[in-house]
């Protein structure tokens, strides 16, 4: 009798072990950064990075807690990450503290979102470049994208209440007539995009002093890869068809941009190899030639005329073009029976 009493007690045990809520490291700091509004900070109060693979002790506990709403942002994948962590960890775990967070992330991109379409950079943070439409660091492709998934049910959302999916739906439609009115007319032809716009006029505006008035080529492959996944339309094909023709003339062939280490220094270097094609990271409007910001505000038309720290410390240049022209737009015509 007592080896029986000892053996369901066992069992209970295990039971409940089994049965109790499984946790996720990672996602469990997430809910502790997860700010008040539902949104997550690329910083922290301290002006520091927020890094997960820190141990939260009291007292990093107490400067996370004293992080507020204006910390709030998209950029840099904040937010969007968080969101998309918190549901893969869902869907392992089904803790519902964890979908639970990733909805109320998601009820933060719906309340930043604009009646025009875009989103800002930060919300409510609206200081100096903040507050502009920004693609930069796909900040506004990587909310729409969580959002289209949202809608359609995609990657781990469909577990989503229902009413942020159809929220959703109205939020992606409004984010695409964003793109298409946003795609800059370059000498009289639709070209790519700018980085960042003024949320009213939707004129491509400057950000930080080195990223001035310009297309930006590779926030703006991410937005095409964005419009191929959407219902074919007269309006998206031909955006879609100009983009990529675009990226096609102004390819810089025969050169590859690499990054090496030297004495622990980031070095960059632009260099001739045979097949290879390379775009600059931005481009002036009116002449499409390659352009360069630096620390002071001013522009360069020549990369070697640029500071060494700016030329080190930013991507000038990237060959993002080449798949897109290689392999994402001949599989989108071929999905859509179209000719090339």
């Amino acid at each position: 009798m007592i080896k029986s009493k000892l053996s369901i007690a066992v069992f209970c045990l295990i039971f409940s072990g089994i049965s109790a809520q499984v946790k996720d490291t990672l996602a469990e700091k997430m809910l502790v950064y997860q700010l008040p509004n539902g949104g997550w900070g690329k910083r922290t109060s301290d002006k520091q990075n927020v890094d997960y693979t820190k141990k939260i002790d009291p007292k990093l506990l107490k400067i996370i807690k004293a992080t507020d709403n204006d910390f709030a942002t998209i950029d840099n994948s904040a937010t969007s990450k968080e969101i998309n962590g918190l549901i893969k960890a869902y869907q392992t775990t089904k803790n519902p503290a964890y979908l639970k967070s990733a909805e109320k992330g998601i009820e933060y991109l719906l309340s930043m979102q604009y009646e025009n379409g875009g989103f800002p950079q930060y919300f409510p943070n609206s200081a100096i470049y903040r507050k502009q439409v920004t693609y930069n660091d796909n900040a506004m492709i990587n909310a729409l994208n969580i959002l289209y998934n949202i809608a359609e049910g995609k990657e781990g959302f469909d577990v989503v209440d229902l009413k942020l999916k159809e929220k959703s739906k109205i939020a992606v439609q409004k984010g695409l007539q964003c793109i298409l009115k946003t795609q800059v007319v370059q000498n009289g032809k639709l070209s790519i995009w700018a980085d960042q716009y003024d949320e009213k006029t939707l004129k491509p505006e400057k950000a930080r002093a080195f990223e001035p008035v310009s297309l930006a080529t590779g926030e703006s492959v991410h937005i095409i890869l964005f419009l191929m996944k959407q219902n074919l339309t007269p309006e998206i094909e031909k955006s879609i068809r100009a983009a990529v023709k675009w990226f096609d003339e102004s390819r810089i062939k025969g050169y590859t941009y690499a990054v090496s280490r030297e004495s622990g220094k980031a070095i960059r270097t632009l260099s001739k190899k045979e097949g290879s094609s390379v775009w600059a990271r931005f481009y002036d409007i009116p002449t499409n030639k390659p352009i360069f910001g630096d620390r002071d505000g001013s522009v360069k038309f020549n990369y070697e005329e640029v500071s060494e720290e700016r030329r080190m410390g930013y991507s000038w240049y990237n060959e993002a073009g080449t798949k897109l022209i290689e392999s994402d737009f001949p599989k989108w015509l071929k999905k859509n029976k179209l000719p090339q």
